[in-house]
């Protein structure tokens, strides 16, 4: 009990900095507190004002499904420039993993967003437009810093998180959809430290640092455990200077950011297309290495 005496030091600490909350924080409900009406489309809240009841909400029919069946524990009311949100959570079961045919490999970068072993190539054009589009807005309105200026950075940064997310979402349920559709697993390259790993000039470390690799190496992979697609992760040394017909390993084996020309066999073709075979390559000795590790020992 000395520790919270007045005068102590733990609680002039706790004093000089007092508990605030920020008007558009999250207001976390549980079941006791709000609980919902799917049929009706309502829901009763419980506030310091007494129960507010039949508040109505809206989503898809796919969404309203999903609440349904799945949701549970806390949901959180959030409000988002001027607009309420309730967002639920969902435990939703993983579905069994199959036995993979084969396995598609995926190069992630920034120039091309995603190319996958078949053919699939997600351009990153589009998206790095509107990025250095986004960086000259930011940097007019850093330059004013009025109130104005910063609440409107606020609210542009908003909005390009959320253009990225959706691009992401797009690349990575291709990406599933073909794996599923094929009977076959997914091979990604991890990425984890790649910002402090990989030197750039100092105009090329802003598309590096701005690109969400692990946002969508993350959404490929819930939404490959939801379908029961396998999914391995693989040591990206090396994918972009290995020849994937020959193997022959040379750095001068990449002439550019989109040639690769073998020193070795001659072999020619897009750098991505060869680092998305070399991975597929690797995802199928790791899959193989685990299974043969899961085999029970002979007695």
């Amino acid at each position: 009990m000395g520790g919270t005496l007045p005068g102590s030091k733990r609680r002039v600490r706790a004093e000089s900095k007092p508990i605030a909350f920020r008007p558009e924080a999250a207001q976390p409900y549980d079941d006791r507190c709000l609980s919902w009406q799917y049929d009706a489309g309502t829901v009763s809240i419980w506030t310091t004002a007494g129960r507010l009841r039949n508040v109505r909400f809206t989503c898809s029919p796919k969404a309203l499904k999903m609440l349904c069946e799945y949701r549970k524990g806390e949901s959180d009311l959030v409000e988002r420039d001027g607009v309420f949100y309730l967002v639920a959570v969902c435990d939703i079961p993983e579905a069994e993993q199959y036995e993979p045919l084969g396995f598609i490999g995926v190069d992630l970068g920034i120039v091309n967003i995603a190319t996958t072993s078949t053919g699939y190539r997600a351009a990153g054009r589009g998206l790095n437009r509107y990025r250095k589009r986004q960086l000259a807005l930011r940097e007019k309105l850093q330059a004013k810093g009025t109130k104005s200026a910063k609440r409107l950075l606020k609210k542009r940064s908003r909005k390009e998180a959320r253009h990225t997310a959706h691009v992401n979402h797009v690349v990575s349920k291709t990406i599933v959809t073909t794996a599923e559709r094929t009977g076959s697993g997914i091979a990604l390259e991890d990425l984890t430290g790649i910002r402090s790993r990989v030197r750039h000039r100092k105009d090329q470390r802003t598309s590096l640092h701005s690109w969400g690799f692990h946002q969508l190496a993350a959404f490929v992979e819930y939404k490959a455990r939801r379908v029961g697609v396998p999914l391995v992760y693989v040591d990206p040394a090396y994918t972009s200077q290995q020849c994937s017909e020959c193997g022959y390993i040379d750095r001068k084996n990449r002439v550019d950011q989109a040639t690769f020309a073998c020193r070795s066999c001659g072999a020619l073709m897009h750098a991505d297309d060869n680092a998305s075979h070399n991975i597929r390559r690797k995802g199928e000795t790791v899959w193989t290495a685990g299974r043969e590790s899961r085999a029970p020992a002979i007695p």
